[in-house]
């Protein structure tokens, strides 16, 4: 079944280039796009999106999202500097500037990860593992961001994915989890 995403975006050229990335996806269905806020609720209730794609400069009210009683997952998009805590509030993070590929997994994933949670699943995802890998390696947001070809934003949601999955805060707790999951060996930590 496609998932519904609807985009929420002042700018049309942004808004014409993302249905050109997702125009041949059959996962996906996009949805008559919205330019503002102002008929956002009725839209919700009508439309029902599975994913919701939204520029977080033109939204204040983070309780009309997420008063709904469908799960929808709220995906920010970014292509300016936006405050981290206001970006805590998304269920992940598409920069303008990642490759189609790593757009496509973001939206591809964080659907998987509204069914997941549905179904009490836990599993990593492969972007998640290499993320985690990655991570255990020691190496920074921004340079497992340059090693896999996304935003540090993405980085942050998969970090945040990775942490909700598996229940580890840590650095060295997720180190742990790497290698008792045989994702790496210590050979491969220095």
């Amino acid at each position: 079944m496609k998932q519904r995403l609807l985009i929420v975006e002042p700018s049309e050229v942004i808004i014409e280039g993302l249905k050109a990335v997702l125009a041949d996806q059959i996962r996906f269905k996009v949805l008559e796009p919205l330019a503002d806020m102002d008929v956002l609720e009725q839209r919700l209730m009508a439309a029902r999106p599975d994913i919701l794609l939204i520029n977080p400069t033109v939204i204040t009210d983070f309780t009309v999202l997420r008063s709904h009683h469908q799960p929808m997952a709220v995906v920010a998009l970014v292509y300016q500097y936006v405050e981290r805590d206001a970006l805590k509030n998304f269920d992940a993070v598409v920069d303008i500037r990642d490759s189609r590929p790593a757009i496509i997994e973001t939206l591809a994933q964080v659907s998987v990860s509204q069914v997941d949670t549905r179904k009490d699943n836990y599993e990593l995802t492969k972007r998640e593992t290499a993320v985690l890998v990655q991570l255990a390696q020691g190496k920074t947001n921004k340079e497992i961001a340059d090693a896999l070809n996304v935003s540090v934003h993405t980085v942050i949601s998969h970090r945040k994915n990775i942490t909700h999955k598996t229940g580890i805060k840590s650095v060295a707790g997720l180190t742990v989890y790497a290698m008792l999951n045989n994702l790496i060996n210590e050979n491969s930590l220095f």
